[in-house]
């Protein structure tokens, strides 16, 4: 076998297992299965929002404060992530994505249907870096108020 080959093997194992941690992603979270997607990061994982509105957190570093920060998740947002489409890259371990999801936010039943598009860095199959692009007036509308409404479905109370 020429190394080329070596070399484009595993290329497409290492693409095969990004893409996979990134579906799973989207199926534990679709499914309220926070600590299984937890385990989906790096141990310092990073869960980025470069569009979240004054007050939401722009960076969530490490599984424990992933945890914390998803954990109510489930309790807020029933979703389903649908039309996903996965771009190629020539790095095999970088995960572009563009997604939407259908879904209601559970105390008002007000739609929340989300337009998305992630970024996400990987590392033997883990995600350590994930860039969120999505809008947060959306969640605003959906959970009935502003800011403060969008930043306490993340809180920990």
């Amino acid at each position: 076998m020429t190394d080329a080959i070596a070399a484009a093997r595993n290329d497409d194992t290492i693409r095969a297992a990004a893409q996979q941690a990134f579906t799973n992603h989207l199926e534990y979270l679709s499914s309220g299965r926070i600590s299984e997607w937890v385990d989906l990061f790096t141990e310092d994982g990073i869960l980025e929002f470069p569009y979240g509105p004054k007050g939401f957190p722009t960076k969530v570093v490490g599984k424990e404060a992933l945890h914390e920060y998803m954990k109510n998740f489930p309790e807020h947002f029933k979703v389903e992530f649908v039309d996903l489409h996965i771009h190629g890259t020539t790095d095999p371990s970088l995960v572009i994505a563009q997604f939407k999801s259908v879904g209601t936010a559970v105390s008002t039943g007000r739609p929340y249907n989300q337009t998305y598009i992630s970024v996400v860095e990987t590392e033997d199959g883990k995600i350590s870096r994930y860039v969120d692009f999505w809008n947060p007036l959306v969640g605003m509308e959906a959970l009935g108020g502003g800011p403060d409404t969008a930043v306490s479905a993340f809180s920990n109370d």
